[in-house]
């Protein structure tokens, strides 16, 4: 079976990961001394493998002796919030099903919690609470990780993915500062808050009206420099007895614009494209063979956009600077500036924009490219 080197479909493996080492240096250090946490970055930059990588760290030393993931991607309602929170802090502080039961009796015993479970599978658990309760007894739940490593004397470290989410409850700032009111007071367990909408989540920790301002460390992360992507990926074409020099190295990651996602997916197809030696030739082929794989995609996505969005992303792609100036609203029809802020707001939320400070980008490496060569022919 041949074993392809280049994976970007899940989060990488040790003998994968690149570079990181400032980044990992940093966030172990926070974890460790029970840092509350804030990472950002755009989606698919390799956030979940760079909290895999510190894990594998702090499990070595054995510097934090208990660490609970959640993932809040597909939970819209602050009742599934309260019902992950209890389960998932229940599992890894239990470590038999002996221990959930009784755990859950014990820190929980207001809430009234119902178990099930088949008899030869824990796997098959199912633990619920009634909504109702909740309500009257949030605090429960809200310090339950701290009220288990304050009796059992270990550290928790609590890691919430997509934690932006949170903003699609029902009147969600009052559940942030409840949130907020019971985790600033936590002496035993931290908080590692992370997801990919970086203005939604700018908004909860940098804006001083907001619950959550200044809750924690506030880490962006960045690209992988060039330089480290050139020597992973000529690396993994000479261990696997395939020729690559740097300059093609380079353009597989200056075409992906440093996208951990797709410098790898470019990579792989590259890889498979190489018998012996890889050529100028066969990056470019790779690409436009990508581009042209996520084409309908593209297609998908444009035709739910309006005319002025659309125009916008051609100014963007055009690099103005001055996108609200009266010269750019007329040439590329968007309207008046009122009308720009409106477009970016959209744009941002569904993540086809990046901003940072002024400058304006896409996000998407391969569609910018496709809206380029094939939509708008600049």
């Amino acid at each position: 079976m041949r074993i392809v080197p280049f994976v970007f479909e899940r989060a990488e493996l040790h003998k994968e990961f690149i570079n990181r080492e400032k980044e990992i240096e940093h966030l172990t250090s926070n974890f460790t001394g029970l840092i509350n946490t804030i990472l950002i970055s755009p989606r698919r930059w390799g956030k979940n493998s760079l909290i895999n990588r510190v894990f594998e760290n702090l499990n070595t030393e054995k510097s934090i002796t208990k660490i609970c993931r959640i993932d809040l991607l597909t939970t819209k309602k602050e009742e599934d919030f309260y019902l992950i929170l209890a389960e998932e802090v229940l599992k890894v502080t239990s470590d038999k099903l002996e221990d959930f039961i009784q755990n859950s009796k014990k820190f929980l015993s207001r809430l009234i919690p119902k178990i099930s479970f088949s008899t030869d599978a824990q796997s098959e658990l199912s633990f619920g609470l009634e909504w109702e309760e909740i309500k009257k007894n949030p605090k429960e739940i809200l310090d339950l990780a701290e009220a288990i490593a304050i009796e059992n004397k270990i550290r928790m470290l609590i890691c919430v993915d997509e934690f932006q989410n949170i903003g699609t409850f029902e009147n969600p700032v009052d559940f942030q500062k409840k949130l907020h009111d019971h985790w600033q007071q936590h002496q035993h367990v931290s908080y590692c808050l992370y997801g990919s909408k970086r203005q939604v989540l700018l908004d909860i920790f940098t804006n001083s009206s907001m619950p959550f301002y200044k809750f924690g460390d506030l880490i962006f992360l960045e690209k992988i420099d060039t330089e480290h992507w050139v020597q992973f990926i000529m690396k993994r074409f000479k261990d696997t007895g395939k020729r690559i020099t740097s300059s093609e190295a380079i353009m597989i990651v200056s075409l992906a614009d440093n996208h951990s996602y797709y410098v790898q997916q470019l990579a792989q197809q590259v890889w498979l494209r190489t018998s012996d030696y890889c050529s100028v030739e066969i990056v470019k082929k790779s690409h436009d063979s990508l581009v042209n794989q996520l084409s309908l995609l593209f297609v998908n996505i444009v035709e739910t956009l309006s005319p002025t969005q659309i125009n916008f992303l051609k100014a963007v792609l055009n690099k103005e600077h001055q996108l609200s100036s009266q010269e750019a609203l007329k040439k590329y029809n968007m309207g008046t500036s009122a009308n720009i802020v409106r477009i970016k707001k959209a744009l941002l939320e569904r993540e086809i924009i990046d901003t940072l400070g002024i400058k304006v980008s896409i996000q998407d490496p391969m569609f910018s490219y496709w809206l380029q060569k094939y939509y708008f022919k600049i």
